[in-house]
């Protein structure tokens, strides 16, 4: 994943843990325990970022993967009822995530890990369909990835050499 050009340090940030995995390592004196911890983090304003974090302790691996997903942070491209601008298909490895554009109160209609994505940038209307792997780490990567590649109308009026009136329907 390509790093923003955002400043996180002048937002405020909230975060949320979607999983944390206790990950084993045999060694030739026997086991060692560490934690991989899948944070997201985002300003509920159009910002969101994904980290991981892996230590021996789980407060450790939340810190690592949320300073992780405050270095990662995107801008998503979102319409005045708080909805997304088009319908989008993020990919990331065999997940598949269907991101569709709502009217007024239709609220969140997602899954565990889109749900936490979504709710983080702020979204407030959008309907989602995670098709193919249920891989968390995965899904929730197709989702940054899909919420990354949305254009708003302006940047698209702008590339065709238009006006921004001509894409609002």
């Amino acid at each position: 994943m390509k790093r923003s050009n955002i400043d996180a340090s002048q937002m405020e940030l909230t975060d949320k843990v979607v999983t944390i995995k206790r990950v084993t390592k045999v060694v030739k004196g026997g086991r060692n325990m560490r934690f991989s911890a899948l944070v997201v983090v985002g300003d509920g304003n159009g910002h969101v970022g994904v980290g991981l974090g892996k230590a021996t302790e789980i407060p450790e691996a939340v810190r690592k993967g949320r300073e992780d997903a405050a270095k990662n942070m995107i801008s998503v491209a979102m319409d005045e009822v708080g909805s997304i601008t088009h319908d989008y298909t993020g990919q990331y490895g065999s997940a598949n995530v269907l991101l569709k554009k709502s009217p007024e109160g239709t609220g969140i209609i997602a899954g565990g890990p889109v749900r936490i994505v979504c709710e983080m940038a702020g979204i407030k209307n959008i309907r989602t369909k995670s098709l193919g792997s249920n891989n968390k780490q995965n899904v929730v990567l197709a989702t940054l990835k899909g919420l990354e590649a949305l254009k708003s109308p302006a940047e698209v009026a702008a590339r065709r050499g238009k006006s921004a009136e001509d894409f609002k329907n």
